[in-house]
């Protein structure tokens, strides 16, 4: 037996969600990013976006964390590997010298960050 209240929120999600089929919002995605290019350009370089990007992966890898934020600021200002002492980079290209954020993996329901450390360090850690 369907309630009303049911039925409801079955018409209320197609209202919200149009494009429910993965083709179809698939199709309108292409078209709004053709539409939007520029702007999408705009927005991944802006500050904003830079910033939830990290975060994001940051979350995906396992870091727990009471204050990202406050995680984040410490995070840029840090200049030099807290172990080598030696200056931290940020790349695309992965180097002995690039910024990490070390976790601890064993760690789950509590903050778990343990130090920023260039690559080398980092790996060397685990």
């Amino acid at each position: 037996m369907i309630f009303k209240f049911e039925i409801l929120y079955i018409y209320f999600i197609r209202l919200k969600m149009p494009y429910k089929d993965p083709e179809k919002r698939k199709q309108y995605q292409k078209q709004y990013q053709k539409k939007n290019k520029d702007k999408l350009i705009q927005y991944r370089q802006s500050f904003v976006f830079i910033k939830s990007k990290r975060i994001s992966d940051w979350k995906s890898r396992g870091v727990v964390c009471d204050d990202f934020d406050a995680l984040y600021d410490h995070y840029t200002k840090t200049a030099y590997c807290d172990f080598c002492r030696c200056e931290l980079s940020i790349h695309k290209e992965r180097s002995a010298n690039t910024k990490c954020l070390d976790h601890d993996h064993t760690i789950t329901d509590r903050p778990n960050f343990r130090n920023i450390l260039c690559h080398r360090c980092n790996v060397l850690r685990k």
